[in-house]
């Protein structure tokens, strides 16, 4: 075996790979935080070809002391090289000098010039403490980054709890809801509540604003809901208390709009109250219109009292009820349209075959490929209700 064999031999028995010297030499020389990216030779060819270039530049102008220019790679060095490894290169650029610079006329002067050795390190270290300095900076804006993220996904999770996880099994309806955040939280709100057998209430709010602020409006409102279920009341009572409970919680310009409606299935009738949140649409089926429930009061939270009133419509087999929040009509192409309510009105018809779970995400990857360019910059929310009372 000849002795190159045998090199290549004791490097694969040791673990290391052809081509991993030449990345563990650079890795060697820069800094710690520099070798975690980015190409590790480039820094280190950059800082000795510029001593290389000060050096012959020192050797072809015999006439002028070229020495301060060595500032300059040292410099580079102290930002990217070991500690160590910056300040032995001080010593190389006095050598170089003296090699290479014009010669001295006494040895007096020779060693008053070396002395630049001493401004030289003072660079070194500003350079170095800065460096270190902004990397310790940047290493604690990165913790505390990483800890509002999961503060944030903590807080999703929370929120997430209060949506509702099953459907209810009312026959005559089909329910189907998702929620899509803009950020990490929401500040959207959707709910189906089962009353009894045959009836079941729907809830979808929107908290004014976005981020973590109207997520934590949104928690208290959810939980507000859930308590008010629980207890059976009238719809109105139920707006009221939230509205009194709200409005001393944030100031007006934090408020929630907010559609609740009671949908009983054996008596073919919807009754609900429109709190400033946007119209939901009912799809009729005998006549194939798609009809707006337009707001009936303020939304939650704006004044100290609101005066509601609740409307009703009767319902047949065939039609569907889809609520959403304006995340999804105000969803924006890439040149400034709105998807708006005429698009999803005229999905709704075209999609009225499906069911309710096909027609939600219908909605849902039609306004997603309508703001592809752009995104969704408000959370979307959607609930689609299908009544289908033949199948009883």
């Amino acid at each position: 075996m000849t002795t190159a064999a045998k090199d290549i031999t004791i490097e694969v028995r040791a673990g290391i790979q052809p081509g991993i010297l030449t990345s563990l030499s650079s890795r060697s020389l820069l800094r710690r935080e520099v070798a975690a990216g980015g190409p590790q030779w480039l820094p280190a060819v950059l800082i000795f070809g510029s001593i290389a270039a000060v050096a012959y530049s020192d050797f072809i102008v015999s006439s002028v002391s070229l020495g301060y220019l060595y500032i300059l790679p040292l410099g580079i060095s102290a930002m990217f090289l070991r500690t160590q490894i910056s300040y032995a290169l001080i010593a190389v650029c006095v050598f170089l000098h003296d090699l290479f610079g014009p010669p001295y006329l006494s040895s007096l002067a020779r060693i008053t010039h070396n002395l630049t050795a001493v401004g030289f390190t003072f660079v070194v270290y500003v350079v170095q403490r800065y460096v270190k300095q902004r990397e310790q900076l940047d290493k604690t804006v990165r913790q505390q980054r990483d800890q509002l993220l999961q503060d944030v996904e903590l807080a999703a999770q929370v929120q997430r709890m209060f949506l509702p996880i099953h459907r209810p099994a009312i026959p005559g309806l089909e329910i189907a809801g998702m929620m899509q955040p803009a950020r990490g939280v929401s500040g959207d709100y959707y709910d189906y509540i089962p009353i009894d057998e045959h009836t079941v209430q729907i809830v979808i709010a929107d908290v004014a604003g976005k981020g973590v602020p109207a997520a934590l409006l949104m928690a208290a409102t959810a939980a507000a809901v859930q308590l008010e279920a629980r207890e059976k009341r009238d719809m109105l009572e139920v707006v009221n208390r939230l509205n009194s409970g709200l409005h001393s919680l944030s100031d007006s310009n934090r408020y929630v709009t907010l559609l609740l409606a009671d949908i009983d299935a054996r008596g073919h009738s919807l009754r609900y109250v429109n709190c400033g949140h946007n119209p939901a649409l009912l799809f009729q089926a005998k006549t194939h219109d798609v009809v707006p429930l337009n707001s009936s009061c303020f939304p939650i939270g704006m004044f100290d009292s609101d005066a509601c009133a609740i409307n009703s419509a009767n319902l047949t087999a065939g039609d569907i009820l889809v609520l959403y929040t304006d995340g999804v009509t105000e969803a924006e192409n890439s040149r400034g349209e709105e998807f708006g309510m005429e698009r999803l009105s005229t999905l709704i018809r075209h999609g009225h075959t499906l069911s309710a779970a096909g027609l939600m995400n219908h909605i849902l990857e039609s306004v997603t490929d309508f703001s592809r360019d752009v995104g969704f910059a408000d959370d979307a929310t959607i609930l689609v209700v299908r009544f289908t009372f033949d199948s009883m």
